[in-house]
């Protein structure tokens, strides 16, 4: 249990400006972490190991992409007792994002709302920064595991997407478990149009092919994950579960465990906070509104992929029966994100408790 209750720290962090304290947060994690001082926020992390698309898990409670774009706190985030970390999304160049201010809280929701826009420092910072971490050899027999996660830059068309999504891979390949690809942020104009049926399917069969040519020249099979939206209706999600077959199964049907999704990203609804101080925000909106949504589309997806097509859920996880429900609607694993600004690092353990007791 970490010896400085974040409940004494999350007053001072929610009477910053969000993105500020978000900064100081990351700021802190980078100078403590390796440090005997990991023990004022750390939590011993839950035995629970189950093995999905070929990685071996130490649990299946990870943290979502977007809280540490630069791969700066690695091995700070791994000290709370995660299962696996998701860092990025990185782009080819370094980037600014979208105006300030850009980050909002809706409390009374426990929600967020962001337009950040995959502000990051370029590929050649973050995987200089994934390097440094060491957290593979402070973890025991089942080290937390590690993906990266990769995008485009929003100066590149999107009919030149693939060009950064390969760059992206070709750099972190070598470095990750699994490599993300988001194709669903709101934040970057015309991203999602990358989820509809011929672009997928160029997208995926690009990146695939890449992925295979990375894997014989490092000798290392890391999985690909496709990040989607919650924004979807039922003819959108069989595109994408239609795509991601032909792409993730063999011939005879089965799941080749080189490509899973993730379901899912922010969402673009505002209809669970109405009226709400910054509801009518742009951006993607996080935090408790999300979850019946991303399960929804994760039991959609479930269905139609089958029982060993790879899924982690992420949507609205801010308790151990909220992460029970990723599970129930079909997800193998579960990220956590606006539950950790919400309730702080006790809620890796108490998810990962959860799922632990769920699973016997």
């Amino acid at each position: 249990m970490s010896l400085l209750p974040y409940a004494l720290a999350r007053p001072v962090l929610f009477g910053m400006d969000p993105e500020t304290a978000h900064e100081r947060t990351l700021d802190a994690l980078a100078r403590l972490q390796g440090t005997p001082l990991t023990c004022l926020y750390g939590e011993r992390r839950v035995a629970d190991p189950v093995t999905v698309a070929g990685l071996r898990f130490p649990n299946r409670v990870g943290l979502a992409a977007g809280l540490d774009k630069n791969a700066r706190c690695i091995d700070g985030l791994a000290a709370m007792g995660f299962g696996f970390v998701e860092v990025g999304t990185v782009t080819p160049l370094g980037q600014p994002g979208n105006p300030k201010p850009r980050m909002f809280r809706l409390p009374a929701r426990q929600a967020l709302i962001n337009r950040l826009g995959f502000n990051n420092d370029g590929l050649e910072a973050f995987v200089a920064h994934v390097q440094r971490a060491r957290f593979r050899h402070q973890s025991g027999d089942t080290p937390m595991l590690l993906g990266l996660n990769i995008g485009k830059n929003a100066a590149t068309p999107i009919e030149q997407a693939t060009s950064d999504y390969l760059t992206c891979l070709d750099g972190v390949y070598p470095h990750a478990d699994y490599v993300t690809v988001n194709i669903s942020s709101p934040n970057t104009k015309n991203l999602r149009s990358l989820q509809s049926d011929e672009a997928l399917d160029a997208l995926l069969g690009a990146v695939m092919e890449r992925r295979e040519q990375l894997a014989q020249r490092h000798a290392k099979q890391s999985p690909v994950f496709l990040k989607i939206a919650p924004d979807l209706d039922e003819a959108q999600i069989g595109v994408i579960a239609a795509t991601l077959k032909r792409y993730g199964c063999r011939a005879d049907g089965s799941a080749s465990q080189q490509l899973g999704v993730i379901a899912t990203n922010t969402t673009l609804s505002r209809d669970a906070v109405q009226g709400l101080p910054h509801a009518e925000e742009t951006g993607g909106l996080s935090g408790a509104p999300v979850l019946a949504a991303s399960n929804q589309v994760i039991r959609a997806l479930r269905t139609q992929l089958g029982s060993g097509f790879p899924i982690i859920g992420v949507g609205g996880v801010l308790s151990g029966a909220d992460a029970v429900s990723k599970r129930e609607a079909g997800a193998d694993l579960v990220q956590i994100y606006t539950g950790l600004i919400y309730r702080g690092p006790a809620l890796v353990r108490e998810a990962a408790k959860a799922l632990q007791a769920h699973g016997r």
